[in-house]
């Protein structure tokens, strides 16, 4: 009989240690963007593109991977009207996204794409940059 006991309080023990064991915290990636940087360019004779570069730091505690990154604009209207910036609200297309493939830990990598946002401005002077620009990183891979 006390063998018995001893056999089940060996069992019980064990499964408390796997069970502590398994609810370790698992290490994920994390990404801080460290500098930013919009650009007023003039495409054509009335037509301003808004392009984004700068640079991503991984403060992860594990690499990453196919880090997709964009740029958005939160003032711009979603309907093109002549003077007021517009942002696309269909799919984001190739070149105005970056993906960086692989970023160790502490690494810090750059990133550039165009076409965060456009106008077609009639007037002399070049317009002003909207508002509420901003750089989002979209999608990462934690690399196990």
């Amino acid at each position: 009989m006390k063998s018995f006991r001893k056999i089940i309080i060996l069992f019980l023990s064990l499964t408390l240690i796997f069970c502590l064991a398994s609810c370790e915290k698992k290490k994920q990636g994390e990404l801080v963007v460290t500098e930013q940087e919009f650009v007023l360019r003039q495409d054509k004779e009335h037509s301003y593109i808004i392009d984004a570069r700068g640079k991503i730091r991984n403060v992860g505690d594990v690499d990453v991977r196919r880090v997709v990154i964009t740029g958005y604009c939160r003032s711009c209207s979603e309907v093109w009207v002549v003077g007021q910036w517009l942002e696309s609200v269909a799919e984001k297309m190739a070149e105005q996204k970056d993906m960086i493939g692989y970023l160790a830990v502490g690494e810090e990598a750059e990133f550039s794409f165009k076409q965060v946002a456009n106008m077609y401005h009639q007037g002399d002077i070049a317009p002003e940059m909207p508002e509420k620009l901003e750089i989002v990183i979209e999608s990462f891979e934690s690399v196990n």
